[in-house]
C-alpha cells in the first residue's frame, strides 16, 4: 500500500498541494510592489480552511442518509470524505469576495491555488496509476475461522471489499458494523474481513461479543497480508476489482459514506448505479 509512515501518499499529495499553493501565492506576492506577501499567504490558508469546510459540508450532504444513520461520523474527517467540485468553487468565492477592495493580493492567491490543484490533479493521477499497476489479489494461504484452508485469490472474479483488522484495534472495532451493513445490502461484492495476528479463538470471541455476522472473515496469524500489501497500519482496507486488480485503498477508519463512495467510483457501472441509488 503506498503510504508515508501512517499516512497514506493521497494524504501526503493534499498537504503537499496546499503547501506548494501557499508558497507560490507568497513568491508572486513578493514580486509586486504593492501586494503584502504574508497577507497573500494567509488569505490562500483561509481559503484552503474554507475550501475543506464547505467540501465537507457538500460531501455530507450527498450521502446524507449514510451519515444521518450514524451522525458522530459526520467529524471523521479521516474517511477523506471532501466534495472537490464544491470546497474549490468555495475557496475560489471567498479569495475572490476578500479581494474586492485589494486587488493586488487577488492574483497571488489565484495564481497559488491553481498550482496547487495543478499538482494534485498530477499526483493523484501517477497515484492511481502505480495502484492499478500493483500485483493481483495475491495468493496467500489464509483460513477460515473454523480453520479451513482458503487461498485468498479464489475471490478473484467478483469485486472484493478486503480489510484488514485486530480485535485490540479500536477504529477496527468501530467500523465493522459498517461493514456487516454494507454485506447485507451489497451482496454482489464480497467483504473478505482478514484478521492480522490473532488466533480463531481470540477473533471469534470478539464477533460473537459484538453480535457481528460477517461471512467471510479469514485468519492470517503471520500477517501475510499487511506485508505482502506493506500495510503501515490498521484498520487498511483494499478494493479489488473483478479480475483481481487493486484499484483503490484506505489507510484508517472507514464510514459506510466514504466506504460506498469508494465503491460507486471504483466498481462497473452497473454497481456504481446500485449503490448510487440507495
Amino acid at each position: 500500500m503506498l503510504s508515508v509512515g501512517p499516512f497514506s501518499l493521497q494524504v501526503v499529495a493534499v498537504f503537499a498541494a496546499v503547501l506548494l499553493s501557499w508558497a507560490v501565492a507568497r513568491r508572486v506576492a513578493r514580486r509586486l510592489p504593492d501586494a503584502p506577501y504574508k497577507a497573500a499567504g494567509g488569505m490562500l490558508l483561509d481559503a484552503v480552511f474554507w475550501g475543506f469546510v464547505a467540501g465537507r459540508i457538500g460531501y455530507i450532504a450527498r450521502w446524507w442518509n449514510e451519515y444521518a444513520q450514524s451522525p458522530m461520523s459526520m467529524i471523521s474527517i479521516g474517511d477523506q470524505g471532501f466534495s472537490w467540485w464544491i470546497g474549490v468553487p468555495a475557496a475560489l468565492g471567498l479569495i475572490w469576495w476578500r479581494t474586492r477592495s485589494s486587488r493586488a493580493l487577488r492574483r497571488p492567491a489565484l495564481v497559488g491555488i491553481a498550482a496547487g490543484l495543478l499538482s494534485w490533479f498530477a499526483a493523484d493521477s501517477v497515484l492511481d496509476r502505480l495502484q492499478r499497476s500493483a500485483p493481483p489479489l495475491p495468493a496467500l494461504a489464509l483460513a477460515t475461522l473454523d480453520e479451513r484452508p482458503v487461498v485468498l485469490s479464489s475471490y478473484t472474479g467478483r469485486p472484493v471489499v478486503l480489510n484488514l483488522w485486530a480485535s485490540w484495534c479500536p477504529p477496527c472495532r468501530r467500523e465493522m458494523p459498517v461493514f456487516e451493513q454494507a454485506q447485507a445490502q451489497h451482496p454482489e461484492i464480497d467483504f473478505v474481513m482478514v484478521n492480522q495476528g490473532e488466533s480463531a479463538q481470540q477473533a471469534r470471541a470478539f464477533l460473537e461479543s459484538q453480535g457481528l455476522q460477517l461471512k467471510d472473515v479469514l485468519l492470517d496469524p503471520g500477517s501475510q497480508t499487511m506485508q505482502t500489501f506493506a500495510s503501515r497500519g490498521l484498520p487498511t482496507t483494499l478494493f479489488f476489482d473483478e479480475q483481481g486488480r487493486l484499484v483503490d485503498a484506505h489507510l484508517g477508519e472507514l464510514t459506510m459514506a466514504s466506504l460506498k463512495n469508494t465503491m460507486s467510483r471504483r466498481f462497473t457501472t452497473s454497481q456504481q448505479i446500485k449503490i448510487d441509488k440507495e
